[in-house]
């Protein structure tokens, strides 16, 4: 799986980086849901004034998803013959 990571400027003007944040095909059926989740994320970010610079998006899933959305979201592909 592919992951991106996201850098701006919060509220205070602090530079703020999101990292761990999915790649996925418009197909998916997460991909609107991850969309959704993840513009809450950073508008929770964007109004914390704490000096924390760099968030993890995985670890933010990791709490408000539901564990078997989770495990599908993140499971990899299983290889065969050790390939």
């Amino acid at each position: 799986m592919l992951f991106k990571s996201l850098e701006f400027k919060n509220a205070v003007g602090q530079k703020v980086k999101i990292t761990e944040i999915p790649v996925l095909n418009k197909n998916s059926p997460y991909y609107f849901m991850i969309q959704v989740r993840l513009r809450v994320f950073i508008r929770i970010v964007n109004e914390d004034k704490k000096s924390n610079r760099s968030y993890s998006f995985r670890e933010y899933l990791k709490q408000v998803l539901k564990w078997p959305d989770y495990i599908q979201l993140f499971k990899t592909p299983e290889l065969k013959n050790n390939a």
